[in-house]
């Protein structure tokens, strides 16, 4: 992708179709007039008369309680410096979104205009009854240091600079884990740092509040050693000079145990790792460009534990891991302030969380066959679900012991359930899909490139990895787009199935399929014909080995795409009829809905088996499927024919996959509703869990749900994945948009992986 376009793509990101990232939606119902009435006047004076008794009533009645205000004067942003307050602005909101997806915290960006430190400090104070804490950003060094300092003094709410103490925590975490593997006793190590920033300054001050000895760190800024006779430390570097001379940064490496590198990329040698300790440990997490590439440091030596900022090597230091869940932790027990004992305690929640098994949802994720703590996972991944139900709540806990808790946690079993459920509103899941994907990109044939949107879909997997995109239709009209739309990619094969180029390999396929079918009524003349239609083209080509999967359908029904898949693909071994789920991220989760495009009514024997291939589909996104049988009836309660298959099924699937937990025949308000579920149908085998899995009678059903999903609750929907085929083939809904296609693209990637994993067990 050129600088260019990546640079017209952010653009177009952040301004279409709503100008920024982040938006207030209303939490109460406002439809009626008496809703009105109770949200403003005459309604609000009440709980306003009832704050006014007691301001702690302020977390009873409005958001302050979950509202976190991330606040910056932009003279530090990101690699870009002091660019100014409005110029902060998008990577302000953007902390907004991480704070929301990851731990559920609204967000409201303040961004002020002044680099003098009172004014900041009082523009600060004067808000604070709004908020439930504050996240300073991208602020310079020193003054920072200072802003954070008197805030945290000075109000009662939790203020934390997560420049500085997010990469300390998260490093620190990793120190922990990396000292036990290297078998070295945190008092005895020597560290260097590369940077004396804040973030670097923040990180240190932390090892040290671990236990390591601060005469056995050495620290360096772009102007050489932080040593005692230099004038020009600010009050915390100084806290850090040492009275040993050092000539360089190669001189202090020389049997040191630690580096940790917060400065500019490549500063580090081969030759200055070569004179570390035995096992040292190495934290290079300049961005984008590491001290020393993970790469070229694990060549250099074997028994290195390396840890960087990026997210393509092992053992990334992300912020995401610390601040959203250090503050949910805070806000929910009402934290005056985040102090050391809270940052210690995430420090070790995350260190804890990263030698315990890990979930098969994050494995599959990070396309590991088993991820165990080790040189290579010293610290938990972004994606871990496990995240916030076990940061926060040590947070909290820390909260509590420390004194600084206004209103303590009685029941944990509780609290972590509702940290659960915040969760359900995320849509990880497909960022989990993606991620699998880039893992072991696949060949993928876009069975229709010459239309616009499907190569844009091509585009974006191309460009982010998560596929190798194969274009199949009109060379002359493909170049023209992908020239329009600046998609410049010499190693992106198009194909023209009716061009003169592509005729060996045109009667190439119709021999085969002529041997195939020709006691089926096709003849070669028929088979050469069928074989300049793309979608018997794309089929030959994944059928042959020339790309490993397919998607096509966007402007055709999917009757006529799936008869050509049927015929030249076929079915899996020990399947008899194909079907196709759609998983829909919805506010409560993700939810995968069966059939929803391929059986119009099944029998029960035939719903029973799309309930299995679901199953099957839901474990390869790392989840333990939780089915409901859908009917219009409950249990028995109606004895028409229509009700009375979803019971058969039910009873084909209780005595023949007795571990599968599935039931009905049931509505789908008791299969979404576990507390409901519980109270009238004790006995199911539902009762008390939260179902994951829905299958429809008959397609009427399954379809409309799905699009309904979409439509009014925008429930952004992956699929129809289509399940029993023998070869990857996905076929997408007529009109599908660019962002269901680039999933879909994922879905085929992992499919196909899947596919040959299988087949290497069987050969």
């Amino acid at each position: 992708m050129t600088n260019e376009r990546k640079r017209r793509e952010a653009l177009v990101y952040h301004a279409k179709p709503y100008p920024g990232k982040i938006q207030v939606v209303p939490t109460k119902k406002y439809s009626t007039q008496r809703d009105l009435s109770l949200a403003y006047s005459p309604g609000v004076a009440e709980p306003c008369l009832e704050i006014e008794k007691n301001k702690e009533n302020v977390y009873k009645y409005t958001t302050k309680g979950n509202l976190v205000a991330v606040i910056s004067n932009g003279t530090a942003v990101l690699g870009l410096g002091d660019i100014g307050p409005e110029a902060s602005k998008p990577v302000m909101e953007g902390k907004g979104l991480l704070f929301k997806i990851f731990s559920d915290i609204d967000v409201f960006d303040i961004e002020v205009d002044t680099k003098d430190v009172d004014a900041f400090v009082e523009t600060v104070k004067n808000i604070a009854p709004t908020f439930g804490g504050i996240n300073l950003e991208d602020i310079a060094a020193p003054e920072a240091f200072e802003i954070e300092r008197r805030l945290k003094e000075e109000l009662d709410i939790p203020v934390m600079h997560d420049d500085q103490h997010g990469t300390a925590i998260i490093s620190s975490a990793a120190l922990l884990n990396a000292l036990e593997l290297a078998k070295k006793k945190i008092e005895k190590v020597k560290v260097v740092v590369s940077g004396a920033g804040s973030a670097a300054i923040a990180c240190t001050k932390l090892y040290v509040l671990l236990g390591v000895k601060k005469e056995n760190i050495v620290m360096f800024d772009s102007k050489g050693l932080i040593h005692e006779k230099r004038i020009d430390l600010s009050e915390l570097q100084r806290d850090f000079a040492v009275k040993k001379e050092y000539e360089n940064l190669e001189h202090a490496m020389k049997g040191a145990d630690v580096f940790l590198g917060l400065s500019i990329g490549d500063i580090v040698t081969p030759d200055m790792l070569k004179k570390m300790a035995k096992n040292p440990i190495v934290f290079a997490m300049a961005n984008p460009n590491p001290e020393i590439g993970y790469d070229l440091a694990c060549a250099t030596r074997k028994d290195i534990i390396m840890a960087t900022g990026r997210s393509d090597h092992p053992n990334q230091v992300n912020n995401v891991l610390g601040f959203p869940y250090i503050f949910r932790g805070a806000l929910d027990v009402r934290a005056t302030k985040i102090n050391e004992e809270m940052k210690m305690a995430a420090v070790k929640a995350l260190a804890k969380l990263a030698k315990e098994p890990v979930p098969e949802q994050v494995n599959i994720a990070y396309g590991e066959t088993k991820l165990n703590f080790g040189r290579d996972y010293i610290i938990p991944k972004p994606f871990d679900p496990r995240l916030i139900s076990e940061v926060p709540p040590a947070v909290a806990k820390a909260a509590m012991e420390s004194g600084v808790a206004k209103n303590p946690i009685l029941d944990w079993e509780k609290y972590r359930d509702e940290l659960m459920e915040r969760m359900g509103n995320d849509n990880k899941i497909t960022r989990l899909l993606m991620n699998r994907a880039k893992l072991d990109p696949k060949k993928v044939v876009f069975a229709e490139a010459d239309h616009l949107d499907v190569l844009k879909a091509a585009q974006i997997v191309h460009d982010e990895g998560v596929a190798i995109p194969v274009l199949l239709g009109s060379k002359e009209v493909i170049e023209e787009l992908m020239r329009e739309i600046d998609f410049h990619a010499d190693d992106v094969l198009i194909v023209d199935s009716k061009s003169d180029e592509e005729k060996e390999r045109r009667n190439r396929y119709a021999q085969v399929f002529w041997k195939d079918r020709n006691r089926k009524g096709v003849t070669l003349y028929d088979a050469q014909l069928l074989m300049r239609q793309r979608n018997y083209f794309a089929a030959m080509m994944v059928n042959e080995g020339d790309a490993d999967a397919l998607l096509s359908g966007y402007s055709r029904s999917y009757p006529t795409v799936l008869k050509p898949m049927m015929e030249l693909i076929g079915k899996a071994k020990g399947v008899n009829r194909v079907a196709a789920t759609n998983l829909m991220n919805t506010a409560r989760g993700p939810v995968f809905i069966s059939d929803t495009s391929v059986n119009i009514d099944p029998t029960a024997k035939e719903l029973a088996k799309i309930a299995q291939m679901t199953a099957t589909t839901v474990k390869l996104f790392g989840m333990d499927p939780v089915i409901a049988m859908i009917s219009y009836a409950n249990f028995g309660s109606s004895r028409n024919e229509k009700a009375h298959k979803v019971k058969e099924a039910v009873d084909y699937l209780h005595r023949f996959y007795p571990d599968l937990v599935v039931d009905g025949e049931m509505q789908t308000d008791f299969a979404l509703n576990k507390e409901m579920l519980q109270k009238k149908f004790p006995f199911s085998k539902l009762a008390g869990k939260k179902v994951n899995t829905l299958i429809f009678p008959n397609l009427d059903s399954g379809n409309s749900t799905y699009k309904l999903l979409k439509e009014l609750n925008k429930a952004e929907s992956v699929g129809p994945i289509l399940m029993g085929m023998k070869k990857p083939v996905h076929i997408l809904q007529l009109g599908a948009s660019v962002e269901e296609m680039v999933n879909m693209a994922a879905v085929a990637v992992v499919d196909a992986q899947e596919k040959e994993k299988r087949a290497r067990k069987e050969a």
